[in-house]
């Protein structure tokens, strides 16, 4: 299934609340995801910048991996996304 065609942005608002464009996003392969890094990846897929699909492709993450992310900010704010307090965060 499909989602609608959606008109390309050309920058969303990043985390830091600076201008975020593809330009701006990590580097497609990148091994060592930080905290901003993945809140970037986040921004953009929220804001249009990029697809879950293409996110996905682009940083060879599986749709969990991704989403896991996002329920992380949304829950727990940037700091949700920091791996050494994994067992802090998740139930």
């Amino acid at each position: 299934m499909t989602e609608p065609h959606r008109p390309r942005v050309k920058y969303v608002i990043g985390p830091d609340g600076s201008p975020l464009t593809i330009a701006d996003l990590p580097a497609p392969g990148t091994k060592r995801w930080v905290i901003r890094r993945k809140a970037e990846v986040v921004a953009a897929v929220r804001g249009g910048l990029l697809s879950l699909e293409e996110a996905c492709n682009r940083y060879t993450l599986t749709v969990e991996e991704f989403l896991a992310w996002q329920y992380s900010i949304d829950r727990h704010g940037l700091a949700g996304l920091r791996t050494t307090r994994l067992q802090q965060y998740r139930q």
